[in-house]
């Protein structure tokens, strides 16, 4: 399979990652939980338009290419839920009472009033809807894990690994991968799954994370993992 990031990358690279033996695979494991990172309006927009239109409404929307990851996270969502592991959802608000410097990102864009708490720009997208016992963290930085009861989750349910979703690929699900590699979970990040407002951000910032922190794979390969989980389960 050519992985999207093979364009950007010249022979040398090719051999100084190869011959340092890094990208090494880990799998899932054996109690995944699955993280679906601020799929939310105010990084989606509306509906599928181009980036520069859509952010004249948001300014945090990635365009047309979060609508193109939406269904591909919808599969994932779909199969976790099938075969009963945990999902959490986080999403980033500004608050009305603050400047909300460093929210999420440099500077006060999260004073913007698409992206205050209570605002649509704040909300799960429908299509994603989380479903009753379904948890959603809201988070002010780019780790679902910072400042956040996202270990205490974790934990309450035995989970050894995770599944990344959502966006953007570069900021805030970087952030999250780092951070469960840093907590000993395996990590996994459905190629198709993310999505970011950078076509070349996104694509080195997926390689990065396979060279380093996650195994970056399909989300076919993830949703076929998830379902032999069902039928290991089947079993016992």
């Amino acid at each position: 399979m050519a992985r999207i990031w093979e364009k950007f990358l010249d022979e040398r690279d090719g051999r100084v990652y190869s011959g340092a033996g890094l990208g090494k695979s880990y799998g899932l494991g054996k109690r995944p939980a699955l993280i679906i990172v601020d799929v939310q309006y105010g990084f989606t927009g509306d509906k599928s338009e181009e980036i520069e239109k859509s952010i004249e409404k948001y300014p945090t929307s990635c365009g047309s290419v979060s609508w193109e990851a939406i269904p591909q996270i919808k599969r994932v969502l779909d199969k976790a839920r099938e075969v009963e592991i945990p999902v959490i959802f986080t999403i980033i608000k500004g608050d009305k009472d603050s400047n909300n410097d460093r929210v999420a990102i440099k500077g006060q864009l999260f004073s913007h009033p698409e992206l205050l708490e209570g605002a649509k720009g704040t909300k799960v997208v429908e299509e994603l809807q989380p479903l009753k016992g379904e948890v959603i963290l809201s988070k002010k930085k780019p780790s679902a894990f910072f400042g956040t009861p996202l270990v205490t989750q974790l934990t309450k349910y035995n989970v050894d690994s995770v599944i990344v979703t959502g966006c953007t690929t570069s900021g805030c699900v970087r952030a999250t991968v780092v951070d469960a590699f840093s907590y000993n979970y395996k990590v996994i990040v459905p190629e198709e799954s993310v999505f970011d407002r950078g076509i070349t951000t996104h694509a080195m910032n997926l390689f990065d994370m396979q060279q380093k922190y996650a195994d970056v794979i399909s989300t076919d390969e993830v949703i076929e993992e998830l379902e032999k989980l069902k039928v290991r389960k089947k079993i016992k």
